[in-house]
């Protein structure tokens, strides 16, 4: 049982839900000497004065622009934390600028790795075809023939927690695997061969992207890398939408250059993902495009979407937050 804290500390969380989130907040926030101020929304202009008196706030994939950073720096906040391993979303030049601190939730890696390799398998067994053909009750086989994963090299980039998971369940599989990180690690030379960018763009018959969306890396997979590529190349994205130019897949989709894609983020999901919108005019085109390939897997920014990392992220989040306001040992505060 940790230490109880005597003294309230008020945390102001955003994005509260009460359907997942909840129990775990009133746990965690009673354990830590924590007052909360619950807001259903994502922040913005006008409820961020719900934050005032508070030292530290808590968001999940909302957009913190420079203007919002500073309405909450002159309302007292010294202290983001967000919900999620990305913090992308966050201007993080701005925050630092205004001297208020951020930090991320880094949940473990299992259930993103699961997901990855689940949609691996759902795009080279052509799964989005066969359940929507028999949903219809078409149970024919033309089009439907499917790839087995151990006559493939996965190309893994990014091998961080998540992809030196990826890599670990792909072992199981008898497929190759190669590997591009900036760090080599020696646990994923057990069952990888690192090789450089380009090679791994060139030799791999399914992509897969595990890597933190930093300029240096944003649209990763362009016209230029997928021309490289083998056909029918398999193409999955677990980590962030802005790793891939949306334009040059669908071009690369409709040429027949790239033969499946499996996507859980895309490029201007925010605002769009959680929220009923179904009878709204989404304003992102190319999800539209994308969704309407048949050799195409869209999901809604779910892959970490667990009951261990939705505990986890709701834990650390206020273990972090406490930990800022008692100036204790912060591991989840992002100081590069």
């Amino acid at each position: 049982m940790r230490e109880m804290i005597k003294m309230k500390m008020k945390v102001a969380v955003y994005n509260y839900r009460e359907f997942d989130e909840a129990k775990w907040f009133q746990k965690y926030s009673k354990e830590l000497g924590l007052e909360l101020v619950i807001c259903h929304d994502a922040p913005d202009m006008e409820n961020a004065s719900m934050a005032e008196g508070c030292a530290c706030i808590s968001i999940i994939t909302s957009k913190i622009t420079a203007e919002l950073a500073q309405r909450f720096a002159d309302l007292g906040v010294k202290y983001i934390h967000t919900r999620t391993i990305g913090y992308d979303h966050i201007d993080t030049q701005k925050c630092r600028e205004l001297g208020i601190r951020f930090g991320n939730a880094p949940y473990g890696p299992n259930g993103v790795a699961d997901y990855t390799v689940m949609l691996m398998l759902m795009s080279i067994r052509r799964m989005k075809c066969i359940m929507e053909r028999a949903a219809v009750q078409d149970y024919t086989l033309k089009g439907i023939q499917g790839r087995e994963l151990a006559d493939f090299t996965v190309g893994v980039i990014g091998t961080g927690r998540i992809g030196r998971t990826v890599v670990k369940a792909l072992s199981g599989f008898g497929c190759r695997i190669i590997a591009y990180d900036l760090y080599e690690n020696d646990e994923v030379k057990q069952f990888a061969d690192y090789v450089n960018l380009d090679e791994l763009m060139r030799t791999a018959d399914l992509i897969t992207l595990h890597t933190p969306l930093t300029d240096d890396n944003y649209h990763l997979i362009n016209r230029e890398t997928i021309a490289k590529m083998k056909d029918q190349v398999v193409i999955i994205n677990t980590a962030r939408g802005g790793l891939i130019d949306t334009d040059a897949l669908i071009e690369g989709i409709e040429s027949e250059k790239i033969g499946a894609v499996g996507l859980d983020v895309v490029e201007k999901e925010f605002g769009l993902y959680y929220y009923d919108r179904k009878s709204d005019i989404i304003g992102n085109r190319e999800l539209s495009v994308l969704r309407g390939f048949p050799n195409v897997t869209v999901t809604p920014h779910m892959a970490f979407y667990t009951d261990n990392a939705i505990r986890t992220m709701v834990e650390k989040s206020l273990l972090s937050c406490h930990a800022f306001m008692t100036g204790a040992e912060n591991p989840y505060e992002v100081t590069d």
